[in-house]
């Protein structure tokens, strides 16, 4: 189990860390494991009912940790066992104020690089049945032992889980998964997006990637001259991508990965690399609106172009580029040097190129500028962006101004979700919604009045509109327009100029 390798000597005061680190206004997602040494108390307690996995110790296969342990998985097929697993991981971490769960080898992995045969002759029989019936559900039923318990332990707070593999109904789990341990190389970075295209089409809308790919090749792990310049464009490229992600998240062996460490002498990749961190808090209130509507929607934020444009057959087989909720039309670039890519723009609206305004009829293959710095972006006519300031972290600015986007050309509109944040009183109704609708025939936009509302809810906002015409090509542009006026939850109209 992740938590047994919790050595006091690594970590003397995990609850100072993690109070230090609240007080940054940063949140520490902390790695569990449903695995376990067999020396160990944890170990013990569920040996001694019968609720560790026996085929590994009877092997007496050893990991990878230091000189090598030999280890097993726990059963989370028998409610006590889960219930045993989430008391231990309670007591020692969750007690201590971490906030989130990145539950890793959840496939069962028990023994890396195993065959699929000898991992499930390793895993059962399971409480519920032989091993190889049930193998591919054990990340389900152990995600919701540990959801479980945190809605318990914690029930003013919503749990937050990162698993690397999931099963049919893991979404209520409170999880997100992962792609896992990808390699550092362009055909990874182009199998993310049909990937994740695939698996939101699935329902399965929480998922991210390891941006610049997990495993290195060694030309890369020891910096060669020769290769630094393709390690930093497949970083830079796969950011890009990552920053249109249902989850934006680097992770990967050395280098260190932090902006600051990875741009280093490159003045442009570093700019790229914040203007791009920075779009992904200022398109925060899109996105959130997005997230929520998976919950109360059905929705999906990663959407394969099929589900918008059934009509247009052209989509249908389309796998690298896709859509980023309603809005915007993604296409990663997935080639080391190249500085265009043919982007398909579908049949039955119009598209803004996002880098400058210019617009273009749908129904057709462009060749897209694609210079090492910005990723092919298009925004869909009739589309209402909601855009918050560059800020810090979520928690900034609540109250913060908004800049509504209105690309005209066709009617439409938004419906901009808040709540807490951090409470589970959404689904008690506990939050706020703003209708935003355009007119393309008047030339009008409506905020509507402002239904529902929740504890620490603005009563007050800055908002201002910026207008985008089809015959006139100007980039966006997140400050406040001199459209403004403050918004106080009854409706207002406001014409364009």
């Amino acid at each position: 189990m992740g938590l047994s390798l919790l050595r006091r000597e690594a970590l003397p005061d995990p609850v100072g860390m993690v109070n230090e680190a609240h007080a940054l206004n940063t949140r520490v997602m902390i790695s569990v494991w449903p695995k376990f040494y067999p020396n160990t108390k944890n170990a013990q307690e569920l040996m001694a009912k019968g609720y560790l996995y026996l085929g590994n110790l009877k092997a007496k296969e050893k990991d990878w940790v230091g000189k090598g342990y030999e280890n097993t998985d726990y059963d989370p097929y028998v409610p006590e066992a889960r219930a045993i697993y989430f008391r231990q991981m309670k007591e020692a971490l969750v007690d201590k104020g971490f906030d989130a769960w990145w539950m890793d080898a959840t496939e069962p992995d028990i023994h890396s690089n195993l065959s699929i045969e000898q991992r499930i002759d390793r895993m059962g029989p399971t409480a519920q049945g032989p091993a190889a019936s049930f193998f591919n559900s054990f990340p389900l039923v152990h995600a919701e032992g540990v959801a479980d318990g945190l809605r318990e332990a914690l029930p003013d707070k919503r749990p937050f889980i990162l698993t690397r593999s999931g099963f049919g109904g893991i979404q209520r789990t409170s999880s997100a998964l992962w792609s896992g341990d990808i390699t550092a190389r362009w055909d990874d970075l182009r199998d993310q997006i049909s990937a994740g295209v695939n698996l939101s089409m699935s329902g399965v809308p929480n998922w991210t990637h390891d941006i610049g790919g997990f495993a290195l090749e060694d030309r890369y792990t020891k910096q060669e001259p020769a290769h630094v310049a393709e390690w930093r464009e497949l970083n830079l490229r796969w950011f890009q991508f990552g920053a249109f992600s249902p989850l934006f998240r680097s992770h990967g062996e050395t280098p260190k990965r932090e902006i600051f460490e990875i741009a280093a002498g490159d003045q442009a990749m570093y700019d790229a690399m914040v203007w791009y961190d920075q779009l992904r808090y200022r398109l925060m209130p899109y996105i959130y609106t997005i997230a929520a509507d998976t919950w109360h929607k059905d929705g999906t934020m990663m959407r394969g172009l099929v589900m918008d444009f059934p009509g247009d057959r052209k989509t249908w087989n389309l796998d690298d580029e896709y859509m980023f909720g309603p809005a915007f039309l993604v296409a990663p670039v997935t080639e080391f040097n190249a500085r265009e890519r043919e982007v398909y723009l579908p049949a039955g609206a119009g598209w803004y190129d996002f880098a400058t305004g210019a617009f273009v009829k749908g129904g057709q293959t462009i060749k897209a500028a694609a210079p090492r710095e910005r990723m092919p972006l298009f925004v869909r006519a009739g589309s209402i962006v909601p855009t918050g300031a560059a800020i810090q972290h979520v928690g900034e600015q609540p109250d913060g101004p908004i800049v509504l986007h209105v690309f005209t050309g066709a009617d439409g509109s938004f419906s901009l979700y808040e709540d807490d944040g951090v409470s589970p009183g959404y689904k008690q109704g506990k939050f706020s919604r703003v209708p935003v609708k355009w007119d393309e025939g008047t030339g009008t936009l409506t905020i509507g009045s402002r239904a529902g509302g929740y504890e620490g809810m603005p009563g007050k906002r800055a908002i201002s509109v910026r207008f985008y015409a089809p015959g006139r090509a100007v980039a966006p542009d997140f400050a406040e327009s001199a459209q403004s006026f403050v918004y106080d939850g009854t409706a207002i109209t406001v014409r364009r100029p």
